[in-house]
C-alpha cells in the first residue's frame, strides 16, 4: 500500500466520525498550546528579567548591608559587631589609589512615601541620591535635569519625576518642571521628568521620585551614623568588575575590621552574579511550567489510545474481511498508526497557531498593566511542542494499532 493510500484511507476513517476526532484532536491542541504558551512565558519572563539588569549597565556592582551569601549560623558572636554602610564608607571606595578599578560610587537611600501635587496623593519610591548617580545608573531625563552637584551641596529641596508618577499627579508627562509637589508635607520644586524605563520584574521603574541624599536625610530620611541602604558601583570597564569586587571587599572589610575567618558584613553582587540568579530562576520557572503544561498533553494522548480502541472495536469485522482478502498485519498496523499520527499532527499544528495567539493575548495585557513584558515563542519550543505530539500519538497509537493487526480474520468476521 502506497503512502498516498494510506493517508487517503485515515483521512477517510476519521471524517467517518468527525465529531468524536474533532474532540480527539481539541485534546492535542490545548496540550501543545498549553507547553507553546508556558514555555513563552517563561522566556519572556527570563528576557524582561536579564533585560532590566542588563540595562543598569554591564560594569555595575550592587553594595548591601549584612551577609546574604554566607553559610547560616557562621559566627554567630561577630553579629553583634555588624556595621551599617556609610557615607564614609562610600567615600573610601570612591578613593582612586586604594580602588583603582572604581570609576564612581552612588550610596542611595530608599523608602516609600506620600507625594501629593494639586489634590493628588499618591504612594512612590523616592530614590535620595548623589551626583553620580545619574551616571552610574545611566539615568536621563526627557526634560529639565538630574540632581548635580549644586543641589546636592545646596541641600536644594528639588525633585525629579518618574514619567508615571508625573501622569499620576498632573495628568501629564511634560511642561512640568517648576511645578510643586509635597513630599510628607514640604514642598519640592520639579526640575526634570525621567526617561520611561517601563515596569520590570523588579518593579516600576517610571513609577518613582528623586531628590538630593543631603535633602533628604535633612528633611525626609532619617538615618543614624550617616548610613546608607545600598551603594552602587561603577567600574572603569566591564574587563575591570572583577577586580572592582575584590576592592570594594578588601576596602570594608578593613574598615568594619573584619578579621580573617569571619563573614563579611556586607554583600558584594556583580553584574554576572544578578544574571546568573535571575537566569537560574527562571529556568526553574520554565521548566516548571512546561512540566504542568505537558500533563494536558498526556491527557490528550490518553484520548487518542482511547478513540483508537472504539475505533478498532467498531471496525473489527472490517479488519477481519481485510485480512481475509489478503491485508497483512504490517497493513493494518500501518493504516491505525496513520490514524492516530494524524490526529496528533493535526493537533499540534493547531495548537502551535493557538498556543502563539496565546502568548500574544498575554502580551498584550501585560502592555495594557505597564510592564515590558513580551512572551517570546522559540524554535526550540515549537520543535519541542512538534516532535512531543507526534510521538504522543504514536505512543498512544501502538497498542491500540497492534491489537487490531492481532486480531483472527475467522473471529474478526464473526463479530456482531
Amino acid at each position: 500500500m502506497s503512502l498516498t493510500q494510506i493517508i487517503l484511507e485515515a483521512l477517510e476513517s476519521l471524517t467517518a466520525n468527525k465529531l468524536r476526532s474533532g474532540l480527539t484532536i481539541l485534546g492535542i491542541v490545548i496540550g501543545v498550546a498549553a507547553v507553546i504558551a508556558m514555555l513563552a512565558v517563561g522566556q519572556g519572563a527570563q528576557d524582561s528579567i536579564t533585560g532590566s539588569i542588563n540595562g543598569i549597565g554591564t560594569n555595575v556592582l550592587f553594595v548591601f548591608s549584612g551577609n546574604q551569601m554566607g553559610p547560616p549560623g557562621r559566627n554567630q558572636n561577630a553579629s553583634q559587631n555588624v556595621q551599617k554602610l556609610t557615607m564614609a564608607d562610600s567615600q573610601a571606595l570612591a578613593d582612586t589609589f586604594a580602588a583603582p578599578s572604581i570609576a564612581a560610587v552612588a550610596p542611595i537611600l530608599q523608602s516609600n512615601v506620600d507625594v501629593t501635587a494639586q489634590g493628588t496623593t499618591t504612594t512612590t519610591t523616592i530614590y535620595a541620591v548623589t551626583p553620580d548617580y545619574a551616571t552610574v545608573r545611566n539615568i536621563l531625563t526627557t526634560e529639565g535635569e538630574m540632581i548635580n552637584s549644586d543641589h546636592y551641596l545646596g541641600h536644594a529641596s528639588v525633585v525629579v519625576l518618574g514619567p508615571d508618577l508625573a501622569d499620576k499627579l498632573f495628568n501629564r508627562k511634560e511642561g512640568l518642571v517648576g511645578e510643586t509637589v509635597r513630599i510628607a508635607g514640604q514642598p519640592f520644586r520639579v526640575i526634570g521628568v525621567l526617561e520611561s524605563k517601563g515596569g520590570s520584574s523588579f518593579g516600576n521603574a517610571d513609577d518613582q521620585i528623586v531628590v538630593p541624599l543631603t535633602t533628604a536625610k535633612d528633611r525626609i530620611l532619617k538615618r543614624e551614623n550617616n548610613q546608607v541602604d545600598l551603594i552602587f558601583v561603577q567600574a572603569a570597564s566591564a574587563e575591570q568588575t572583577n577586580a572592582a569586587s575584590e576592592e570594594i571587599k578588601q576596602i570594608l572589610q578593613t574598615r568594619h575590621r573584619i578579621g580573617v575567618g569571619e563573614d563579611d558584613d556586607f554583600t558584594v553582587f556583580t553584574q554576572q552574579d544578578m544574571l546568573q540568579t535571575a537566569s537560574s530562576i527562571t529556568g526553574i520557572l520554565t521548566v516548571f511550567l512546561g512540566g504542568i503544561a505537558a500533563i494536558s498533553l498526556l491527557v490528550g494522548g490518553i484520548g487518542i489510545m482511547n478513540i483508537m480502541l472504539v475505533s478498532v472495536a467498531e471496525r473489527t469485522r472490517e479488519i477481519g474481511l481485510r485480512k481475509a482478502l489478503g491485508a497483512t498485519k504490517k497493513a493494518i498496523l500501518t493504516q491505525f498508526l496513520a490514524e492516530s499520527s494524524f490526529l496528533s499532527l493535526l493537533g499540534g499544528i493547531l495548537g502551535i497557531i493557538f498556543g502563539w495567539v496565546i502568548s500574544i493575548i498575554v502580551g498584550q495585557v501585560a502592555k495594557a498593566t505597564g510592564n515590558t513584558f513580551n512572551p517570546v515563542i522559540t524554535l526550540n519550543a515549537v520543535m519541542l511542542a512538534t516532535i512531543f505530539s507526534a510521538a504522543i500519538g504514536m505512543f498512544f497509537g501502538i497498542y491500540p494499532a497492534n491489537r487490531a493487526a492481532s486480531l483472527q480474520p475467522v473471529e474478526a468476521l464473526r463479530n456482531d
